[in-house]
């Protein structure tokens, strides 16, 4: 596995590999990896002759700085665990390398940014499509894997690829979570042991809730979640909301759609975590 800084000898390494006839996989990330990032890298490395895995913490993201300062940079422990899946390039740019001068555009594709994440975060989903965009047209890969976990922005970057005419496949997979049922985030490595322990409650509550919904209308489903996270210890709810899965936008009828899926965020503490949940697929 190589570990390359450059944009030009990432892509000097890929034109010699391709030529080869050999389909190139993308893994974006933030680093921080763990087993969820994993699942990503071993179903590209089983799809796709190369494996290439960016490790950047990308600024224009983060519309909170005190978060960008405090989000995890673990790059070794991050090759180890990419050695250990099989990838075959990690690019670790830096700021510099990737915004030699500042990003002037902007991405629009309401109504799917201007909900949820887009309304609580202004400017996140403009600098995800940012670096995602620039990470394509580097790497110009045959596929590229996304996390379910973060379901808005999946949404997001495949219409991103329709509207730009990216030739890839958008391949989304599914969340991993800890054997307690929490949903895997490089976030979690903030959370102190008591908060990890409340922080449970996110995805108890919308495994029961599943259940729930069976039964109950979207009102009634939406109240029991609420209900549910506002009853527990140390966690504070942004936001909830039940939508359909491919628009984006609130459904009140389970007949609105056949795909249902009910998105997620908490504070636990300090910490912002995010999950969702398919009601109907």
């Amino acid at each position: 596995m190589k570990v390359i800084h450059a944009i030009k000898d990432l892509q000097a390494e890929l034109s010699a590999l391709k030529a080869q006839g050999k389909k190139v996989g993308l893994v974006p990330t933030m680093g921080a990896l763990h087993a969820g990032h994993a699942s990503l890298v071993k179903r590209s490395v089983k799809e796709n002759e190369v494996t290439v895995v960016s490790v950047f913490v990308n600024p224009t993201q983060f519309n909170d700085k005190e978060d960008l300062l405090k989000y995890p940079r673990t790059l070794d422990a991050d090759c180890q665990l990419l050695e250990a899946c099989g990838a075959t390039l990690v690019f670790a740019p830096s700021v510099e390398e990737i915004y030699p001068e500042p990003d002037t555009r902007q991405f629009s594709y309401a109504p799917l940014d201007t909900v949820m994440e887009g309304a609580f975060r202004p400017g996140h989903f403009n600098g995800v499509c940012q670096i995602v965009s620039k990470l394509f047209d580097a790497v110009m890969p045959h596929r590229a894997y996304f996390g379910e976990k973060d379901f808005q922005q999946l949404a997001i970057i495949r219409e991103m690829v329709q509207q730009m005419n990216f030739d890839l496949e958008i391949v989304g997979c599914p969340i991993v979570r800890e054997e307690d049922g929490l949903a895997l985030s490089s976030r979690n490595a903030r959370l102190s042991e008591a908060e990890r322990e409340n922080a449970l409650k996110i995805s108890q509550t919308l495994f029961k809730s599943r259940t729930f919904a069976a039964e109950h209308s979207v009102d009634e489903t939406q109240k029991f979640v609420e209900d549910a996270i506002a009853a527990a210890p140390g966690l504070r709810l942004e936001y909830f909301e039940i939508v359909d899965g491919n628009t984006l936008q609130k459904i009140k009828d389970w007949d609105d759609t056949s795909y249902a899926v009910g998105c997620i965020t908490v504070f636990c503490g300090e910490v912002r975590l995010i999950d969702n949940i398919k009601y109907k697929e």
